[in-house]
């Protein structure tokens, strides 16, 4: 092996060695930068297309940055409002949710709940639904706590704080940079390999980045059309449902089930009929078809390709090794064996063996 092989081969495994110990002792700091490079990917289209405009990389950043809060904050006031006026709704309709469940549920699971009147259900429901209006204090209460005991410490205050913002400061640097990162990242492969790479990289950048934006599109359009749907059958909780099952359908098919399942349930409590869970399996079933025929294709685009099959067994699979975690990650790692088996593939039919020479 060449001395420079070595060297390098050296170099490489004491940077794998250095990580390795970095992410036992600060795998915090790891992940946010992870985050912060996944965010960079994401809006980095948006930062060139406004350069491309003729305005500078900083101001093309910070405008980003402006419209991405602007947006954020927006739609969280929009849904806190819309989810605020739902539960109300709700908490007024709890005793005749009761009556209709007290129908519904068996004898023998009566006894065993210790629920055996319609107003011992009404009052579990209502002190379930208080519960659920005061999540938002529940949650505040660590917060408190962790500025409480920060204060205490100066320096576990700055460290706590740094930890909130190092994610925001390393995607400004990040996206500032971008340019400068991509051509070194670029000039690193040998010369024998680079346009090969080149070619890969490119490639993978195509799939993944046309997947993850073009999904995250598709979960807001699909929650806007499952809240409008189920508010015109009369669904309770119908922005509740809505939302949550356009934000699960980031895991392609879950968001839809889920709907299926709590829109059905809230409809057999509400009108006590088949005419109004049926309404919302057609609208989930109807929504779910356009979503294949047209909002997917137009948006997402041909990027990743895969077969409905291969996708249903990519997440099964991910979901078995790695949890929810394995099912997020389930299709763009099936996306990208994809395009890696393509050049496989290539490579097998112009090989000698292949050809028979």
């Amino acid at each position: 092996m060449p001395r420079s092989s070595k060297i390098l081969l050296i170099v490489l495994c004491l940077l794998t060695v250095a990580t390795a110990l970095v992410w036992i002792r600060a795998g915090a700091v790891l992940v946010q930068l992870f985050i912060a490079l996944a965010l960079a990917y994401l809006l980095n289209p948006l930062v060139r297309r406004l350069e491309q405009r003729g305005l500078n990389r900083l101001l093309s950043v910070l405008l980003v940055f402006s419209l991405a809060l602007a947006g954020i904050t927006a739609i969280l006031l929009l849904l806190f409002v819309a989810i605020k006026a739902e539960l109300a709704k709700v908490q007024l309709n709890i005793p005749e949710y009761a009556t209709r469940l007290y129908e519904l549920v068996p004898t023998n699971l009566k006894i065993q709940l210790q629920i055996d009147t319609p107003e011992k259900i009404s009052q579990q429901l209502d002190l379930l639904t208080r519960e659920f209006r005061g999540i938002a204090f529940d949650i505040a209460k660590p917060v408190f706590g962790w500025l409480q005991k920060a204060v205490t410490s100066t320096v576990g205050f700055l460290l706590n704080l740094l930890g909130y913002l190092i994610i925001p400061i390393y995607l400004f640097y990040l996206l500032a940079d971008m340019p400068h990162l991509m051509a070194w990242l670029k000039d690193l492969p040998p010369l024998r390999f680079r346009d090969g790479l080149s070619l890969l990289a490119h490639q993978f950048d195509t799939v993944l980045g046309g997947f993850v934006r073009g999904q995250l599109l598709v979960c807001a359009i699909l929650a806007v059309l499952y809240s409008a749907g189920l508010w015109m059958i009369g669904i309770d909780l119908a922005v509740v449902i809505g939302t949550l099952s356009g934000a699960a359908f980031i895991i392609p098919y879950v968001g839809t089930v889920l709907g299926i399942v709590l829109s059905m349930i809230m409809a057999i409590l509400k009108f006590h009929d088949l005419l109004h869970p049926l309404l919302c399996l057609g609208w989930f079933v109807l929504v779910q078809a356009l979503e294949g025929a047209v909002i997917t294709p137009k948006v997402v685009g041909n990027t990743v390709g895969l077969h409905p099959l291969i996708a249903i067994v990519s997440l099964l699979i991910g979901g078995q090794l790695m949890g929810i975690s394995g099912m997020l990650l389930a299709i763009p790692v099936a996306a990208i064996l994809k395009v890696l088996a393509g050049h496989l593939l290539t490579y097998y039919r112009s090989s000698e063996f292949y050809q028979g020479n």
